[in-house]
């Protein structure tokens, strides 16, 4: 019975060495499906599911070879040590055989999935390979390589559907997630120093306030020129037709607009939850934690799906 008991513990460290919590952030996949108007369409719902399927087996991938290479430094970190792998609950021996399987499994899939997703989800592994033993190591270079890694995600929502994204939107995401990873470093700089990551030795609290300012209003900026410049819908429907009669044109007017405030308020909020209380090393936390966050995203979400797929 012992012996069923440490086997079934050791699945779930494993389990936990993935890091399930952190897959929120392949949602990204879905970017081209929502706004394409083609969420509602079974054959390319059930391929972007897919997709980000097998991004997240990608994500766990990474996420266990960067603890294997972190394990020194991860094992004096006043959190990251009680992770499986620097606690020493799960050896090194398990940790790579685990990444030996995920990657096989995980591209394999890939393949069978088409030749072109194959090639997007290789990349993504590199990018994620080499950011975890150099890129990581150097400022500005690091935040820089996880936005492109959010990038990665995007496209490969367009490379599965065939779909496209918009420039403005793809920019938003762009500058999102470098926004999202300043302030993680900002996070981290607060609340563990410099030695707490390579790349903070070069990084100033001045520096991140800049870089913090500046994605945060390139993010606004990005997204209110997809917003305004976005046709939001070539279809009528019948309650366009009822629109239409208290408002003239009512469909070509830029109603996306409407949720620029969503947008500028949820990157003020994640600001407030920075400097106010230190919460921007984890964004995954942080976002599936803050109810006000939570409240402006779902009522982002709503609003986007309203006017695209309703109005």
């Amino acid at each position: 019975i012992m012996q069923v008991v440490n086997t079934d513990n050791r699945f779930f460290l494993i389990l936990r060495s993935l890091r399930a919590n952190q897959w929120i952030k392949n949602l990204v996949v879905f970017t081209a499906v929502i706004f394409s108007g083609e969420l509602f369409t079974q054959p390319v719902l059930i391929e972007t599911f897919g997709a980000f399927f097998l991004f997240c087996l990608l994500s766990s991938t990474s996420y266990v070879f960067n603890d294997i290479v972190d394990y020194p430094n991860d094992k004096k970190h006043p959190i990251k040590r009680f992770r499986p792998i620097a606690s020493g609950r799960i050896s090194i021996q398990e940790a790579t055989f685990t990444v030996f399987i995920l990657v096989i499994v995980s591209l394999v899939l890939a393949l069978l999935f088409s030749v072109q997703f194959f090639f997007i989800s290789l990349l993504f592994l590199v990018l994620h390979i080499v950011y975890s033993l150099y890129l990581k190591k150097h400022p500005i270079i690091d935040i820089f390589t996880i936005s492109l890694s959010f990038m990665i995600r995007a496209f490969a929502g367009v490379v599965a559907t065939g779909l496209a994204i918009p420039i403005w939107l793809m920019f938003t995401i762009f500058f999102g997630s470098l926004f999202v990873a300043t302030v993680k470093r900002d996070a981290e700089l607060t609340a563990y120093g410099r030695e707490a990551r390579a790349s903070l030795m070069s990084y100033r609290e001045h520096l991140l306030g800049f870089l913090t300012t500046t994605f945060a209003t390139s993010t606004i900026l990005a997204y209110s020129f997809y917003t305004y410049f976005e046709r939001i819908s070539n279809e009528k429907t019948e309650f366009t037709e009822f629109f239409n009669t208290i408002v003239p044109q009512f469909e070509a007017r830029k109603w996306m607009m409407v949720t620029i405030p969503f947008v500028v308020y949820g990157i003020a909020r994640y600001a407030q939850l920075l400097y106010d209380k230190s919460e921007g090393e984890r964004p995954e936390k942080t976002i599936t934690k803050d109810k006000p966050l939570i409240i402006t995203m779902g009522l982002w979400g709503l609003t986007v799906i309203l006017l695209l797929y309703i109005l």
